[in-house]
């Protein structure tokens, strides 16, 4: 299949952000007086992808409420550190500037606030491959990764033609949230997610490598 157009996620499909993510939830569940539940840093790679509210509400069973408040801790150490422990997956700039090459649409997705999808992306060096690069909306915390997809359709004028549009992703949310949007989407294994994960959610290819993810993109 040719894809005029691909949509990527940001953690764990195009950088390897599981350190300052993980190293943020530890310092909020410590503030929330439950640092036993932060322990296993292996464990908390569960809050790279999802969006963190509902995130912190099923990992530490805290009510909304709470949920809200960690979040906010969160933020005082992933805003000002944890967002530059994060690093590109070598080959990412290369396949960017590839597909760039053969004229294709490209844009980013994430459940990240959109500020921090623009200043990790600007950071790396990364932005100037992408037509349109979205976050989610920090108002809306319990704004969907499908949302954030068709605002990003909307914006490349995509809406019409899914068909030829691809989400690339490493966690069933982003399987999920293609499938609501009407597209299909490539689970990369080198991410965050398993490939079990990814295939059950209803992945139509996994990729085990930026070179592997290239070749089903069709370069």
């Amino acid at each position: 299949m040719h894809y005029q157009g691909v949509l990527f996620d940001l953690d764990g499909t195009l950088t390897a952000s599981g350190e300052g993510i993980t190293k943020s939830v530890q310092y909020a569940l410590e503030k929330m007086g439950m640092p036993e539940l932060g322990k296993d840093r292996k464990k908390l790679e569960v809050f790279v992808g999802p969006p963190l509210l509902e995130q912190f509400m099923s990992y530490a069973g805290f009510s909304e409420e709470k949920a809200a408040e960690a979040v906010r801790y969160y933020r005082e150490r992933y805003n000002v550190t944890g967002i530059f422990e994060n690093r590109p997956y070598p080959g990412v700039k290369e396949l960017l500037e590839e597909l760039k090459k053969k004229g294709m649409t490209l844009a980013v997705a994430s459940s990240k606030p959109d500020k921090m999808v623009k200043i990790v992306l600007d950071h790396f060096q990364l932005d100037t491959y992408f037509d349109v690069i979205m976050g989610s909306d920090i108002k809306r915390p319990k704004m969907t990764k499908a949302q954030v997809i068709l605002q990003v359709l909307e914006k490349i004028n995509f809406l019409d033609k899914r068909d030829q549009v691809i989400m690339v992703g490493d966690r069933h949310y982003d399987v999920l949230g293609a499938k609501e949007t009407g597209l299909s989407c490539i689970g990369v294994t080198y991410g965050y997610g398993t490939k079990e994960e990814l295939l059950k959610a209803g992945a139509v290819k996994t990729a085990a490598s930026i070179r592997e993810l290239g070749k089903l993109l069709g370069l």
